[in-house]
């Protein structure tokens, strides 16, 4: 029976990190991702988490969609949808009147057109160039 709820362990995000082929990380900075999330929904098949989203948002104008991630077998039944719908309909409910917010998101290669099924829209466009990133690896 699937469930949702506010809470995964960072043992279960790391799993899922692993299963769609992410990268991995240390589990106190994946505690940390948890934790310090502004929103955290996970999806449960009989206790066991099958799939996350975490929202980063300060309050104010620019909100980030993170980690979208479903487990392979569980991939194709409208739980990436459900957690995408949960995250924009969080942040209509917490926005105060006059707001405006700009949900951002990364893309894993080839899932824009999941996205653009929510008004996403792939950069670069008329108004936007593309999207930039770099990941930093501590120097042990």
């Amino acid at each position: 029976m699937i469930q949702y709820e506010d809470h995964i362990t960072p043992e279960e995000y790391m799993d899922l990190r692993r299963q769609v082929g992410w990268m991995e990380f240390p589990l106190e900075e994946a505690r940390n991702c948890v934790e310090n999330a502004y929103m955290v929904l996970c999806v449960r098949d009989e206790g066991k988490a099958v799939g996350v989203v975490r929202l980063l948002w300060d309050e104010g104008y620019v909100a980030f969609l993170s980690d979208v991630l479903v487990s392979p077998p569980y991939q194709g039944r409208g739980i990436g949808r459900k957690l995408v719908e949960a995250v924009i309909q969080r942040i209509r409910d917490d926005m105060k009147p006059g707001y405006k917010v700009k949900l951002t998101l990364n893309s894993a290669k080839g899932k824009e057109p999941f996205y653009e099924k929510f008004g996403f829209r792939v950069r670069p466009n008329e108004d936007a160039g593309p999207a930039m990133d770099r990941w930093l690896i501590s120097e042990d």
